[in-house]
């Protein structure tokens, strides 16, 4: 018989709140908690590992409703890991998009501390730390 974790050992051993994974019971997310005759949840194995999951797919900004979504496809079992791999990879491609823009930000941040170690201002225009900079800005290639 497998065993069963309380609502208390399953927040302690992930490190998160009660309430939050009653919200997440709540939105749909978790379809394996089973409940005592008192009514206390109880968790198996393979909802604290989907758990896991969804924590990191909630880090890296992933909408509850497409969360659901991706735990309703595991519900429906084999057939829908082609769909399940088509949501991840839309997901991805998102994070890689994200991660453009956020190196994008980073140029113009290293671009700006540039200007400011090489002691110049923005009307130094040319001065190569100046330049870069407005080619970022711009959206140019520096």
């Amino acid at each position: 018989m497998e065993r069963l974790y309380t609502i208390g050992e399953v927040a302690s051993q992930l490190g998160v709140t009660t309430h939050m994974l009653r919200y997440y019971e709540r939105a749909g997310l978790l379809h394996a908690v089973q409940r005592t005759a008192g009514n206390a949840r109880r968790y198996p194995s393979a909802a604290i590992d989907l758990i896991r999951l969804l924590r990191k797919l909630r880090e890296t900004g992933m909408p509850i409703a497409r969360m659901r979504e991706y735990v309703d496809l595991i519900a429906d079992g084999p057939a829908t890991i082609e769909a399940r791999q088509e949501l991840l990879r839309a997901h991805r491609e998102s994070l890689c998009s994200q991660i453009d823009a956020l190196e994008h930000c980073k140029a113009l941040v290293d671009a700006k501390l540039d200007v400011y170690h090489a002691g110049c201002s923005m009307e130094d225009t040319g001065h190569p730390a100046v330049r870069k900079l407005t080619q970022l800005l711009l959206g140019t290639k520096p």
